[in-house]
């Protein structure tokens, strides 16, 4: 049974909504195609929805000349899931979707997020700030190899590496400092990738994903045929309760609210490691929050539709 009820049946309720996407972030383009394809969702539901590209210049003067009543923010990235919208938005006194400015700023730095973990005692990965390419070797003596170096404030996989032998560490530092200036090290986890959509504070089916070469990178993510996802994860019931029961934790953790998508490892010890929160999860053909809710019946305007309702007071 789907566990999800409309709390307005109405499209006129809505108003006016604003799809915001595109932005002037390293995920440009997913955020295009998601956006695309949720404005096409929301307008065969009979909701009155423009899209704005936040990319353009002038696009302020464009927002402020419509009188919109709301937001779906479908924005990836800084400028669209740090908050910065979000405070916009909010001292415009316009309703948007998903989390604050709060909720958005910890998860888009994953430092400030993993420390809210382990202070909530949410397993997560030991980490290093590295300064410079030259802390490779003291960092690897304290985390061990094989290393994942990766921006702390990106998303998609962008600028991240995998480091298997200290000569390579300069190189992945100096491609995640393209990215930020701070840049985090981690252990590599290995195990199973899986990843667990959260609605109106409910978990959906868990997502395993098995990407070609064992790394659910940027291409994997959005280009590759030969990845594949499982929805049904496979997992046994106490291990499936355990891993929804952790990204609904991990988002009250961090004040997220209204929609999200929390990425976790399943190691070989049966141990579920919590790796990041997307705030504004992906909406394309690839991506995995409609398909968890597929699993619980909601098709994809339905699940726009759910995500909208959370711009409501």
């Amino acid at each position: 049974m789907m566990p999800f009820m409309r709390r307005c049946t109405d499209p006129r309720e809505f108003g006016r909504v604003v799809v915001l996407y595109g932005g002037s972030s390293a995920e440009r383009d997913v955020s295009l195609a998601g956006g695309q394809a949720v404005l096409e969702a929301l307008r065969s539901q009979g909701i009155e929805a423009a899209a704005l590209d936040t990319g353009q210049r002038q696009w302020i003067d464009q927002f402020l000349q419509t009188p919109y009543d709301r937001a779906f923010i479908m924005l990836h990235g800084r400028g669209g899931e740090d908050g910065t919208i979000q405070g916009f938005l909010q001292q415009l006194g316009i309703p948007y979707t998903g989390s604050g400015v709060a909720g958005c700023a910890l998860t888009m730095d994953k430092v400030r997020c993993k420390q809210l973990w382990q202070a909530q005692e949410l397993l997560t990965a030991p980490f290093a700030l590295a300064e410079s390419a030259q802390d490779g070797a003291a960092i690897a003596a304290r985390l061990g190899l094989p290393l994942a170096v990766k921006p702390a404030r990106e998303g998609s996989t962008i600028g991240v590496s995998r480091i298997d032998r200290l000569d390579d560490f300069a190189q992945g530092y100096a491609l995640a400092r393209k990215q930020d200036e701070r840049v985090l090290v981690e252990p590599w986890l290995r195990g199973q990738e899986l990843t667990v959509a959260v609605l109106q504070e409910m978990a959906l089916p868990v997502v395993r994903i098995q990407a070609p070469g064992g790394w659910y990178g940027y291409e994997a993510k959005y280009h590759s045929a030969e990845t594949r996802y499982f929805c049904p994860a496979g997992l046994e019931a106490a291990m499936e309760e355990s891993a929804c029961l952790l990204a609904t934790k991990a988002c009250r953790a961090c004040d997220v609210t209204g929609w999200a998508r929390v990425d976790m490892i399943l190691d070989t010890e049966q141990r579920l490691w919590l790796l990041e929160i997307n705030t504004v999860p992906g909406m394309t053909s690839h991506s995995l929050v409609p398909m968890a809710a597929q699993a619980v019946g909601l098709d994809f305007p339905a699940l726009c539709w759910l995500i909208l309702e959370s711009s409501l007071p």
